[in-house]
């Protein structure tokens, strides 16, 4: 599905929720509520357009994002930051704030598989994992710490290459903006993230034999030392169910390219 279509049925998603959910329009809300999501970057296109259909339920509700790398924004909840509803592309990262109580126990809402990303034209020629092997190629992964980057290293060893890149970025974003600008030949993100890209980069998809998945848990941060008000749990309850049970959220992950969380 290219982007305009994606986009199309997003859209239509989000305009039909009337007819989901009857009465909706209806609910009531604390007004003025805001909720601040803590997002992984692979989600930076479809959560806004979840957000719409959550706000179109729920219309006194405003809700502020910031995508980062997964380790990164579960570094700043874990530092105290005024965060609602935490979004991770891996169940290591949000077991970190489960851990330390900073997190309600997560719902798995969805999962991911990775792509060779390569820009417009491919003029390297990649047309496989065994070509990223190539002396000169420049090939970039996202950093260890973060799941796009454990995934990387996960397919290299589970496919026996002996592959060293020449970067390794904190935000997967980032990495796909080098490919598409031609300062690397190619670059493992998400399969999510090319699709997103439209006609800016072309991929080459890693067979599922060749392949892992990632998943993607979202959880209501907690303020277990009561200072101030950090976030509406209720509020930030709902958003969390209704990102992992909701019809209508769940068409628009598989909208955007995302597998089920089951």
């Amino acid at each position: 599905m290219n982007k305009v279509l994606r986009v199309f049925v997003a859209v239509a998603l989000v305009v039909g929720l009337s007819a989901l959910f009857p009465g909706a329009s209806g609910a009531a809300t604390k007004p003025n509520t805001e909720l601040t999501v803590s997002a992984a970057a692979s989600l930076t296109d479809v959560f806004p357009v979840i957000a719409a259909a959550f706000i179109k339920r729920y219309p006194d509700t405003e809700i502020k994002f910031n995508f980062a790398g997964s380790s990164t924004i579960m570094n700043q909840v874990m530092a105290g930051a005024p965060v609602d509803v935490v979004a991770t592309a891996s169940e290591s990262t949000m077991q970190i704030g489960v851990d330390s109580k900073q997190v309600l126990r997560p719902l798995i809402f969805a999962r991911n598989s990775m792509a060779i990303a390569v820009p417009a034209g491919n003029p390297a020629n990649i047309k496989s994992l065994a070509d990223l092997e190539r002396g000169g190629l420049f090939l970039g992964v996202c950093d260890p710490v973060i799941p796009c980057g454990a995934a990387a290293v996960e397919i290299f060893a589970k496919n026996k290459l002996n592959i060293t890149p020449v970067t390794r970025e904190l935000d997967v974003r980032a990495l796909l903006g080098k490919v598409i600008s031609g300062d690397l030949d190619a670059g493992i993100v998400y399969i999510t993230d090319v699709k997103a890209a439209g006609s800016q980069v072309e991929f080459v998809e890693i067979p599922v034999k060749e392949n892992v998945m990632t998943t993607y848990p979202i959880a209501t941060v907690t303020d277990p030392e009561n200072v101030g008000d950090k976030q509406n749990t209720e509020l930030s309850n709902r958003f969390v169910n209704f990102v992992r049970f909701s019809t209508t959220s769940q068409a628009i992950l598989r909208a955007f390219g995302f597998a089920k969380p089951w």
